[in-house]
């Protein structure tokens, strides 16, 4: 059967993060290298301050056992002298190191200091050998050369990998010429017995591992400290625009919310998010369990502004202009109302209204909002003549009490409710342009001779309700204290933000700098704080603690705290699993050969074993290796690989995947070398030997010394197994510390009691001291030098997964704000312009839109007097309106426009590829009505494309008609609870415009989507003088809404204000509130819409209509 092809793909990507060279270049990438530098000099630092620790145990151990192990301790005063002697000056040379000052002047002493160090230490030990050679006549061994080949790898601050190489080779190049010179006898007989049994080829191999052993460490170390540091750097980055999106995120949310019902929203928001991608349903809310973010605000006072011949602006000027002027103007307003403590609320229009002493109490709240109307007065007077328009402003102000808050579902929007609101908007409407209107009680709170003030117009004191409670008005014409100086600042403020000045662009990109600029300091200072060590000389036994806000919960033993966190920890992917491989291979080799060349025992097992776990070596490597070999030999080129090679992908992932699969093949390893050199050792004949050296000694003549183990390259043998049992990653350490514990004791029972012989007569270290000892003394060190560097080692790895962790925390935690802020947009903007305002507005640049058909509406319930009973109920019926928006989702969308009290404004049309023109080039292409169309069909079909989009009256009409059949639902509950039953009569007037419209984003500081035109005040107009229970439209309206077959009733000529006598419509609507139709010219271009539910007889049936409450409950609940 052929082997099938093409059945598995290389990925290399997670390993390839991991390369060492893949790591320099990504920081080299980012600018980090300079960065990374002065980190891993505060590093080596750390790894210098443990060394310091490190040689000052092991020269005080040392000496401590020449003094009390040696009865003629004469003889070694010269040793203990020269031993403390080079401590104390190596730590005065290397403790120049910890002066920062200096080191960032001077780095080239790091590894001065380092050299020193090494060839000091090498000095001391070679001359205390050389020295008893000549006056004593003792053959010594060396006792510090596996001690600073570590030293030179692991703890001095060499912080570039061909110096520690280049000093490690050359400490190791000094203790082979001394062996030659004073062991071997001279050179030619080195060179003549260099492969002989127990030959210096022994010892070559032996130092060939300390230098892989200490390169491996290096590399693994760079690797770690590296990747550490670019997990840092992303997650500095994470929590510095985390940070920046939720400034911005509350930004968005105190435009339209005050912080006591934006917090608990943006909570709810970002709790849904979570549920909804854990898999949880959410529950929907009944009419009665929605809650009501309504408060009550005593003594504040409202001002109500409107722009006088407003209706002439919108209807001469172009889209471009309009924008333009509204956006300079609001943004004015809002910059002061800022600067008088004033809360905007929302502008419709040409009327802009907010509160003082809303948020927080204020006892200026009136002297606020009459300071803020003269000074919007004065703005639009210098707006009017540097544009030479004919505008002014009509403002009303009073003070009382009223309820603030949020109502509905869909465009969340905050707005104000009660009689004083009221109040303060006929203010305004009754008030004389260029003046502030005030009512006697505002009058009350302020300070009357400052002001010029004269009595209310005429209109005012015939105004039915400012006579029904009894209200007196006042008009005031200046304010005699007037700050110039201030205001004077505040233009030049406001001239900044004015979209008339050119540096809007620049200021964004000085934003952009500076918050540049902020990154790098707040990198560089976390960089500062990174931690280098779990010995801190701050702290005390590896338990990290720093006041500086980095925390990493670990213990003494360096574990997590967190169970679940080791857990994890110990479970993650090995991608260095393939370097841990490579250098068990290479000491396993070395470790035969060694075994090969430096005994004549036979024993079967010896031989067995070591071919059996290098066989198994060969193969594990093999496979950690292979894809890396493919993707070097491939890289990303599509390549079919054989089965053979799937096989063996698939296998190296599930080792690389399973702690125990890895743990397995670690023991496996371990255990093995060891039990090879410990068979070794015990197939020596302890009693064959002992005669061996009574006879030497009695007879002198040199015996066969390879009828036993060789001690010192059994005891090399060991060290290298201690090390072995540190090289392999993501092994928990208290496993690797109790396997090298375990090996150390193991064999030092093998020194002092089975073997005590054997090693006191091998070569020594000291004059007089025990050869055990000497040994002994080796292990032991080599086993604390590399628990030392496996502490460090794995607190830079516990570090660096924990800040893994932390970092996908700060990605989540950014994609949910990122996701939340996409929502509060989404309902304070329609959706076709959020993308544009998180990419453009936010900039400060001009959006607009101009559309040429768009159908407006507005919806006023009837009989509604605003108090907290009246609002429960106007939030529920708002709320089920909005609902019934996800009907009105697909081609022609409507969009919920604003609330004004008791009405709900709506549009059908607003979608960006149907806009004729756009400040941004955002359209579809493929949708766009002039397309790649030439020549003379562009206009027929621009003209064939705008009668389709008439389409959008009818759209608009069926919602309007589905608004009133929720209405008529809502209102038969009302009716069944007598507390509810009187508050209304579910009467609603809806009026319908359609036409071209412009629509775009105004306010300086408050994001404000708002469509202006003659549609959007003919709207306003057929609500207004409609009839409850009616929807009245337009004769144009009337029209279209004809050809597709709805009955439009002929109603009179009605007055209309600024249009004077015009034909208007009512739509026909049967008693089951369906369309009364007639015989249609046109259908509906969408068959498919959700807006067909207003025609389907289903709905029309009263015993049915509760259907239509559970598919817009389910539709939610979906959303």
């Amino acid at each position: 059967m052929p082997s099938p092809r093409g059945k598995c793909q290389l990925n290399f990507a997670r390993e390839r993060m991991w390369e060492p060279g893949y790591l320099k270049a990504k920081c080299i990438e980012l600018g980090l290298e300079n960065e990374f530098r002065l980190y891993r000099i505060r590093l080596w630092k750390s790894y210098l301050f443990s060394f310091f620790l490190l040689h000052f145990f092991v020269t005080a151990v040392h000496c401590t056992l020449l003094l009390t192990t040696i009865e003629r301790r004469s003889i070694i005063y010269f040793d203990v002298a020269l031993s403390v002697g080079c401590t104390l000056v190596l730590f005065l040379v290397l403790s120049v190191n910890f002066w920062d000052g200096f080191i960032a002047k001077h780095t080239w002493y790091m590894f001065g200091s380092s050299m020193f160090t090494s060839l000091t230490l090498v000095f001391a030990d070679l001359t205390v050998s050389i020295y008893h050679h000549y006056v004593h006549n003792w053959q010594l061994g060396s006792f510090y050369d596996t001690y600073i080949v570590y030293m030179v790898y692991m703890f001095l601050p060499i912080h570039f990998m061909s110096g520690a190489v280049l000093l490690a080779v050359l400490v190791s190049a000094l203790y082979i010429i001394y062996y030659v010179q004073f062991l071997a006898e001279g050179f030619p007989q080195f060179v003549s017995q260099l492969f002989s049994d127990g030959g210096m080829s022994v010892d070559l191999v032996h130092y060939l591992c300390l230098n892989l052993v200490g390169i491996f460490y290096r590399v693994i170390n760079d690797t770690v400290v590296r990747s550490s540091f670019l997990d840092r750097h992303q997650y500095i980055k994470e929590e510095l625009w985390l940070r920046n999106a939720r400034i911005h995120e509350k930004h968005l949310l105190d435009s339209i919310l005050p912080p006591q019902i934006s917090e608990p929203l943006q909570k709810d928001i970002q709790n849904r998010i979570v549920l909804t991608k854990r898999g949880a349903g959410i529950r929907s809310l009944s009419a009665l369990e929605r809650a009501m973010a309504i408060q009550i605000h005593p003594d504040v006072s409202i001002l109500y502004a409107d722009v006088v011949n407003y209706t002439h602006l919108t209807t001469t000027l172009t889209v471009e202009k309009l924008v333009k002027v509204l956006h300079d103007l609001y943004g004015r307003f809002d910059l002061a109302a800022l600067r008088f403590k004033v809360q905007r609320i929302k502008f419709l229009g040409d009327c802009y209204y907010c509160v003082a002493g809303l948020s927080n109490p204020d006892p200026d709240h009136a002297s606020n909002c009459v300071a803020l109307g003269l000074s919007m007065i004065n703005e639009i007077m210098e707006v009017r003549n540097s544009q030479g328009l004919d505008i002014n402003m009509r403002i009303g102000v009073h003070s009382g009490d009223l309820f603030a808050g949020v109502i509905g579902e869909a465009k969340l929007q905050f707005d104000i409710w009660g009689l004083d609101v009221t109040i303060a908007n006929v203010l305004e409407s009754t008030g004389v342009p260029g003046f502030v209107h005030i009512s006697g009680s505002t009058l009350n709170n302020l300070s009357q001779h400052r002001y010029v003030i004269k009595d209310g117009p005429e209109m005012a004191r015939n105004h039915p309700l400012l006579r029904r409670y009894r209200i007196r008005t006042y008009i005031i014409r200046d304010d005699l204290k007037k700050d110039d100086e201030e205001s004077d600042e505040d233009f030049g403020e406001l001239s900044v933000l004015s979209l008339f000045s050119t540096g809007s662009r620049q200021i964004y990109t000085n934003n952009t700098k500076s918050l540049k600029a902020i990154f790098n300091a707040e990198l560089r200072e976390e960089f500062r704080k990174m931690p280098v060590s779990a010995f801190n000389p701050k702290t005390l036994f590896g338990i990290y603690r720093q006041k500086t806000g980095l925390k990493v919960p670990l213990n003494i033993c360096l574990k997590y705290n967190d169970s679940d966190l080791e857990r994890a920890y110990l479970k993650q992917t090995d991608y260095m699993y393939k370097y841990s491989m490579l250098l068990a291979l290479i000491v396993g080799y070395c470790l035969v050969y060694i075994e090969v060349m430096d005994t004549r025992i036979i024993c079967p097992l010896c031989m067995i074993l070591p071919a059996i776990v290098t066989v198994v070596q060969t193969i594990l490597t093999f496979i950690a290796w292979y894809k890396k070999i493919c993707w070097t030999r491939f890289g990303n080129k599509p390549h079919n690989y054989s089965r053979i090679s799937c096989i063996i992908f698939r296998v190296h992932e599930k080792i690389l995947a399973s702690p125990g699969i890895r743990l397995v093949i670690y023991l496996f390893l371990v255990i093995s070398g060891f039990s090879v050199m410990c068979f070794i050792v015990m197939s020596c004949d302890r009693e064959e030997f002992a005669l061996a050296i009574i006879e030497e000694k009695l007879f002198h003549y040199e015996q066969e010394r390879n009828i036993c183990f060789h001690p010192w390259v059994t005891s090399n043998m060991v060290s290298l197994m201690i090390c072995q049992t540190f090289t392999f990653t993501n092994v928990p350490i208290v496993v690797k510390t109790t396997m090298a514990i375990s090996e150390t004791i193991a064999y030092l029972v093998l020194i002092f009691f089975q073997f005590e012989f054997v090693f006191h007569h091998s070569v020594t270290t000291n004059p007089s001291f025990p050869a055990e000892y000497a040994h002994a003394l080796l292990i032991c060190i080599t086993l604390l030098t590399m628990i030392v560097k496996e502490r460090q080692l794995e607190f830079t790895n516990k570090v660096n997964y924990h800040w893994r962790v932390e970092l996908r925390k700060k990605e989540t935690d950014a994609n949910l704000t990122n996701h939340s802020i996409i929502i509060i947009l989404n309902n304070i903007l329609p959706s076709h312009i959020v993308d544009v305002y998180i990419n453009s507005l936010a900039k400060h640049e001009l959006y607009y839109e101009n559309y040429q058909m768009v159908s407006v509406m507005f919806a006023m319930l009837i009989n509604f007097e605003m108090d907290l009973r009246t609002l429960r109920i106007l939030n529920e019926i708002i709320a089920e309106f909005d609902m019934l928006l996800l009907f009105y989702k697909e081609y022609y969308s409507v969009e919920k426009i604003k609330i004004v009290g008791c009405t709900y404004m709506a549009a059908c049309g607003l979608d960006l590829n149907f806009a004729g023109t756009t400040s941004k080039s955002m359209k579809n292409n493929d949708l766009s009505p002039t397309g790649s169309i030439e020549g003379t069909n562009v206009r027929f079909l621009f003209e064939k494309e705008l009668k389709d989009r008439e389409e959008v009256v009818f759209v608009m009409t069926s919602y309007a008609l589905d608004m009133m059949r929720t209405l008529a639902k809502c209102n038969k509950a009302y009716q069944s609870i007598v507390a509810d039953r009187n508050i209304m009569d579910g009467s609603i007037a809806i009026g319908i415009s359609s036409g071209e419209v412009m629509a775009g984003i105004v306010g300086a500081s408050q994001p404000h989507y708002d469509i202006w035109g003659n549609p959007v005040n003919m709207a306003s107009r057929m609500e207004s003088t409609g009839l409850p229970g009616n929807i009245q439209v337009t004769e144009e309206s009337a029209r279209i809404l004809h050809e597709f077959g709805i009955v439009c009733q002929y109603r009179g000529l009605t007055f209309v204000k600024g249009r004077g006598e015009i034909p208007t419509f009512l739509v026909g609507i049967d008693d089951n509130l369906n369309f009364i139709t007639t015989e249609a010219k046109r259908t509906p271009s969408h068959v498919e819409r959700s807006s067909v539910i207003s025609l389907q007889p289903t709905y029309s049936n009263p015993d049915n209509e509760d259907d239509l409450f559970s598919i817009s409950r389910l539709t939610l609940q979906d959303f």
